[in-house]
C-alpha cells in the first residue's frame, strides 16, 4: 500500500496524507482520524511515518554537530555512533545537522522545522547561543557537555576539572615538580568550549595544591599540531618533565616529538590524560588515561531524551562521568636530574 491508496480510500488528496504523516503542515484532527483509520482498517504495517502519525511525533531525533568544514575527532565520531545505535535501537531515525557560521539556517530549520521530536546538541560552549534557542522553542533537548549554568537543563557530560585535576596529582605523586597541559585549540578555548575551560580550571587547581610548577599551552586537533606543540615546549621549557592533555587527536604527533626529542616514555617523560579508550592503546607504550566513554554517553543522551518525550514534566538529569584513571604504561617517577 502506498500514500495514493490511503489518499484515495481516505477522500483525501496525496499531499494531505503526505502533511498528516510528516508533520510538514496543519491538518485537522477528523481528517487525520480518518487517514489513521484507513491504515488500520488495511492493516497498514507501522512504518516510521504511519507511527509518526498515530504518535503525533516524527520518531526522528536531531543531532547537531560540529561544522563540516572542521573534521570530526575519532570521540565525536564515537558520540554519533553511539547516539544513532541507541536511536536505532528504539525504532527512532537520527538527522544529523551542522551548527555554527554558514550552517545557522539548517540549525534553525531543525528547531522550527518539525522535523524532529528532540535535539541531541555536541560540543557546548560555557554561554552556548543554540542552548538559548532551544531553551525558548520548547523543543525537547539534551546536551552532551554543559554550559556554564546548566541546573535546568538535560546533559551529559564528562568531569574535566576533576578528572585533569586527578592526572596532576598522579604525576605529582611520582615526584615530578614541572608539569605541562596541552589543551584543546586557542579557537576552541577562545570561544568558551566548556571542556577546555574546565580542563584548564582543573590543572591551575591542582598545580597550585600540590605546589608544583606548571605550564598550560593550547594545541590543534592533528598529529602535526601535537608534535608542532613537544618541539616548542621543549625548546622554551626544557625543565618539564610530565605532560597531562586532553587532545585525544594530537596524541599521535605528541608520541612523535617525544621520540625525535630522544626523550623515552615513562623513564624520561611521563604522559598522562582524558581520551578514548582507543587512542590510549594505539598510543606506545599506552597510555595512562581516563577512558571517556564515548559509547555510553551517547546512549545515555537518547535514553535522556526519550524520558523527556515520555514524561514531559520531568526534572532535568545531569549525568557527569569520572572514569577511574586506567594505569598503563607512560607514567613512571619524575627522572633525576642530571639522568
Amino acid at each position: 500500500m502506498n500514500i495514493g491508496e490511503i489518499a484515495r480510500r481516505a477522500g483525501v488528496s496525496r499531499s494531505t496524507v503526505s502533511y498528516a504523516l510528516t508533520g510538514n503542515r496543519p491538518v485537522s484532527e477528523a481528517t487525520r482520524r480518518r487517514i489513521q483509520t484507513v491504515i488500520d482498517e488495511l492493516d497498514y504495517r507501522p512504518n516510521a511515518a504511519a507511527r509518526a502519525l498515530k504518535e503525533g511525533r516524527t520518531r526522528t531525533l536531531g543531532l547537531v554537530i560540529p561544522p563540516a568544514s572542521r573534521r570530526l575527532t575519532d570521540m565525536q565520531l564515537g558520540f554519533v555512533a553511539s547516539v544513532v545505535e541507541a536511536a536505532a535501537g528504539v525504532d527512532f531515525d537520527v538527522l544529523l545537522s551542522p551548527s555554527g557560521g554558514d550552517h545557522d539556517r539548517s540549525f534553525e530549520r531543525i528547531v522550527t522545522g518539525r522535523r524532529v521530536d528532540g535535539v541531541i546538541l555536541m560540543e557546548i560552549r560555557l554561554e552556548d547561543d543554540r542552548v538559548s534557542r532551544l531553551q525558548r522553542s520548547g523543543l525537547p533537548f539534551v546536551t552532551i557537555g554543559r554550559t556554564r549554568d546548566s541546573v535546568d537543563m538535560w546533559s551529559v557530560d564528562i568531569d574535566y576539572t576533576m578528572l585533569v585535576s586527578r592526572c596532576v596529582h598522579h604525576l605529582a605523586d611520582l615526584g615530578h615538580r614541572h608539569i605541562a597541559l596541552i589543551n584543546r585549540s586557542a579557537e576552541l578555548v577562545a570561544a568558551g568550549y566548556g571542556p577546555g575551560h574546565r580542563t584548564l580550571a582543573g590543572f591551575t587547581e591542582a598545580i597550585t595544591e600540590r605546589g608544583v610548577a606548571g605550564i598550560d599551552v593550547c594545541c590543534g586537533d592533528d598529529a602535526p599540531a601535537g608534535e608542532a606543540c613537544i618541539e616548542r615546549l621543549r625548546a622554551g621549557h626544557p625543565e618539564i618533565t610530565a605532560l597531562v592533555t586532553v587532545n585525544e587527536a594530537a596524541l599521535p604527533g605528541i608520541q612523535r616529538g617525544l621520540e625525535r626529542a630522544g626523550l623515552h616514555v615513562p623513564r624520561d617523560f611521563s604522559v598522562t590524560g582524558v581520551a578514548a579508550r582507543h587512542w590510549a592503546e594505539d598510543f606506545r607504550p599506552p597510555l595512562t588515561a581516563a577512558d571517556v566513554p564515548t559509547h555510553d554517553m551517547g546512549a545515555q543522551a537518547v535514553e535522556l531524551l526519550l524520558e523527556q518525550l515520555h514524561t514531559p514534566t520531568a526534572r532535568p538529569r545531569h549525568l557527569l562521568h569520572t572514569p577511574p584513571i586506567s594505569l598503563r604504561g607512560t607514567t613512571g617517577p619524575a627522572p633525576r636530574p642530571g639522568n
